[in-house]
């Protein structure tokens, strides 16, 4: 097996690294607004994961938003238990990396949220964003609750929109949500801490009518 399939091709259960039981130390509260990462959240928030390839960048999208409560980035939609980011870039775990983001929809819809998702980076890229290549790149929605149709309804709108522009079909995974295990503190609002960090996320430039 080529070093590149490994990282495109998702490894089954029984190929996936074992991972271990304990959680990653993902420390506790938000870089940027102080705000606590983890559960519980006050009663009248809720959560949405989106991957987007690197969650660096994807994770600086969802904060710089008002009115967003708390951001995390952590793993999801693969195999392994508690991955650290070394495994993650293996290609053997079938994690995307992701971005969990802790909101008020009284104050910010989902649809609001799915809107920058869409924007914000290459959907149609399969395993991969821009030159970011494997499994751990793809583009995901992870739904929590009654999300499922609302994300599944903006997928086909932002694909109409994209056939008229001349793009491809979009790849984008969407289905209820998994796990989300915390990445290391490291990498918590990481742009933040390094603000001339690495972020190749890029939209292609159509608009997501809201």
């Amino acid at each position: 097996m080529s070093f590149l399939f490994k990282k495109t091709a998702m490894p089954s259960a029984d190929q996936a690294l074992p991972g271990r039981q304990q959680a990653i130390d993902s420390g506790l509260f938000h870089a940027v607004n102080g705000h606590p990462i983890h559960p519980p959240f006050p009663a009248h928030l809720r959560q949405a994961v989106f991957g987007m390839g690197c969650f660096w960048g994807a994770e600086r999208k969802f904060w710089q938003q008002a009115d967003v409560f708390s951001t995390a980035v952590g793993y999801a939609g693969g195999f392994t238990p508690n991955p650290t980011y070394q495994e993650i870039c293996t290609g053997m775990t079938g994690h995307a990396e992701v971005v969990l983001v802790v909101f008020d929809p009284s104050v910010v819809s989902y649809q609001g949220l799915l809107a920058i998702f869409w924007e914000s980076h290459n959907p149609t890229q399969g395993m991969r964003q821009g030159n970011d290549v494997g499994t751990q790149y793809r583009s995901v929605i992870y739904c929590q609750d009654d999300q499922y149709e609302t994300a599944v309804a903006s997928q086909q709108q932002y694909q109409a929109k994209l056939t008229a522009a001349g793009f491809p079909a979009i790849t984008t995974e969407i289905r209820n949500a998994p796990t989300f295990y915390y990445a290391e503190e490291d990498h918590q609002q990481y742009l933040a801490k390094n603000p001339s960090g690495y972020c190749g996320l890029g939209g292609l430039g159509v608009c997501f009518s809201r």
